[in-house]
């Protein structure tokens, strides 16, 4: 496992990277691949569904040449004052600040100092670079922007709501996890991680920002199924290379036959040197990360991501064949519930007791998207055949 990307440079390499490398949380880095890879294709389908009439371009008037507004400035001062508080004490206390980086950011330790000297240098930035660009008669312009330039701005709403319903639903999962996490936000911001709770999240923020500029959520939700279901899969291969805990239940089985090519760590794995701390000591191993787990499990992530960037290769053959608005995101709802409730079945994670049958919050979601995407797809192959009837 390679808990950071300094982790995977030395192992391949021999040579340990300094800070910030050390900073770069394996997880997180292929996380916002998924994101780059996700947005890229969503652009490249939003330009599709333009040409084709199906969307439009967005004229957007802004007043400019005004002067700078105090509210800029505030806010400018704001955030200024943030990065050099966390920005200069972390500079006076680098040995201690750097063995736990993602701690220290989330802590309330900094330099008022340096937040002062960060807020004054943000605001003056902030006022040069309005005053530059005013006018004596401030004035209204018109600025056409087309669906695919929204992309940037789309996926940094999806990627705060996404985490922001993630780590809600896995509270909802989990609710010893609340005051684990209100006492050390630090250590536990990105631990317990629950896709559905992001992705239910991100879909309505995502559509309420993308309709505000003209995009009928019917064409932005079938645009953004196959980047749904690559990001997820690249997402995937974070929990894998990191080892952060969603894999599967024991599995000491001998590996079969059919799979004799493949190496061990496909059918069971130990997730050596696993960045929760999971499991047993290494022996001779000195550092942070030296566990394993006692018995070999089923590597589900690395199962999820071959299926799911499987699944987004068929989704983007079938782009430009299926044509009913709303059956490609129907589909990919129909895909993501059968990947997701057939690998709950050897995975890990809390179960809820209900007429005593344990099962998974996932395991309720999946069938019931299965289900949504089952009737969207008769629904609105029907509406569309029915149109064109008219």
């Amino acid at each position: 496992m390679y808990p950071t990307f300094a982790d995977f440079f030395k192992d391949f390499t021999g040579w340990q990277l300094p800070f910030p490398f050390t900073m770069i949380q394996s997880f997180g880095l292929l996380v916002a691949i998924s994101f780059l890879f996700a947005a890229g294709c969503l652009s490249i389908e939003l330009k599709r569904k333009e040409q084709n009439g199906l969307l439009k371009p967005f004229v957007k008037k802004t007043l400019t040449g005004e002067a700078v507004k105090p509210t800029e400035l505030i806010v400018s001062g704001l955030i200024g004052f943030v990065l050099g508080y966390k920005i200069l004490d972390f500079i006076i206390n680098y040995s201690d600040a750097s063995s736990n980086p993602g701690a220290y950011i989330l802590s309330g330790k900094g330099s008022v100092l340096g937040g002062l000297i960060g807020a004054a240098l943000a605001a003056y930035s902030k006022y040069r670079e309005v005053n530059k660009k005013k006018l004596e008669t401030p004035q209204w312009e018109e600025e056409t922007i087309h669906p695919f330039q929204i992309v940037g701005n789309t996926t940094i709403v999806a990627a705060i709501f996404g985490f922001a319903g993630s780590k809600l639903f896995d509270m909802l999962e989990n609710p010893s996890e609340i005051q684990e996490f209100l006492a050390n936000p630090g250590a536990n911001l990105f631990s317990g991680l629950t896709f559905y709770g992001g992705l239910i999240l991100a879909a309505f923020a995502v559509i309420y920002y993308t309709n505000s500029y003209g995009v009928k959520p019917i064409h932005m939700v079938d645009a953004t199924a196959p980047s749904l279901m690559l990001a997820y899969g690249v997402g995937r291969l974070g929990c894998q290379v990191a080892g952060d805990g969603d894999w599967g239940i024991n599995n000491l089985a001998p590996k079969p036959g059919w799979m004799s090519f493949l190496p061990d760590w496909v059918w069971s794995y130990r997730y050596p040197h696993n960045v929760v701390g999971e499991g047993i000591p290494i022996p001779g191993c000195d550092g942070k990360h030296c566990f394993q787990l006692a018995d070999p499990v089923f590597p589900t992530p690395l199962y999820e991501a071959i299926v799911c960037i499987t699944l987004f290769f068929l989704l983007w053959s079938l782009r430009k064949r299926i044509v009913a608005p709303g059956v490609m995101f129907s589909f990919y709802l129909m895909l993501n519930g059968m990947e997701r409730f057939a690998v709950e079945h050897i995975r890990i994670n809390t179960q809820y007791h209900i007429f005593g049958m344990g099962i998974t919050q996932a395991q309720i979601i999946a069938p019931i998207l299965f289900l949504l995407g089952l009737t969207g797809v008769i629904f609105y192959h029907n509406r569309h055949k029915k149109s064109l009837s008219n």
